[in-house]
């Protein structure tokens, strides 16, 4: 597999799914800017393309025996559950703790450290925008698709497209609010006075992000044009 300048984000995670340790290294966005082309990603965050490139070529050959699943060529059924079991549940599980986590380390160290404010803020309406998102998907988009797969009716596909639209916007307003996260935590730094609790914060914080950015890639970037390429 060779990677180039003019490869697309979410291309190169889709076609080499452990490309997103490398991207998640760099804070490059590879769900909702999975458009971008690599070169135009490494431009804006002031990074060599070609370091990146010889990164992921040597990632590559070191995970090329370690086979990963096509999520292209997966069904949609498999795809579908693939997404509710790895990132729903996942987020289902996780977003009342870390808000518990963010309000505790605001509690304790919010008067030394005022950025955990925004920390505290940005999250609660990250997992606001994300609780509404994960309903729209569970009770709308996917039990469309699913009708469609039972009836190949042409107004039922149109159904599952009309949504697809406001998911993305839905997924460009998480990704922004992940972003605005990682700025404000400097990168998820624990600060020398943090304690275990700020300590298991960020890191439950960074899990999130690295999960959250693996879902939307899914659908941005796979599940979302295999539907549109079904009109």
């Amino acid at each position: 597999m060779k990677f180039n300048n003019s490869d697309k984000i979410g291309e190169i995670v889709t076609r080499f799914p452990k490309a997103a340790d490398v991207f998640q290294k760099y804070n490059i966005d590879y769900c909702c800017g999975g458009k971008d082309s690599l070169e135009s990603a490494a431009k804006n965050l002031a990074i060599d393309a070609q370091s990146i490139i010889l990164e992921l070529d040597s990632y590559f050959l070191k995970s090329s025996n370690n086979k990963s699943t096509d999520w292209t060529q997966a069904s949609f059924q498999d795809l579908i559950n693939q997404i509710l079991q790895a990132h729903h549940a996942y987020l289902h599980t996780n977003l009342s703790s870390i808000s518990d986590l963010t309000k505790t380390i605001l509690r304790a160290h919010g008067a030394n450290h005022p950025e955990l404010v925004k920390v505290y803020q940005d999250f609660n309406t990250l997992k606001t925008e994300l609780e509404v998102h994960l309903i729209k998907e569970e009770t709308v988009q996917y039990p469309a698709i699913e009708k469609y797969l039972m009836t190949l009716d042409l107004e039922d596909l149109k159904t599952v497209i009309d949504v697809i639209a406001e998911l993305e916007n839905e997924h460009t307003v998480a990704g922004d609010l992940l972003k605005n996260l990682r700025t404000a935590t400097n990168n998820y730094q624990v600060p020398d006075d943090g304690c275990n609790t700020y300590r298991h914060a960020y890191f439950k914080l960074e899990e999130l992000e690295k999960n959250t950015f693996t879902h939307i890639h899914l659908e941005n970037n796979i599940l979302f044009p295999r539907l549109k390429e079904l009109l």
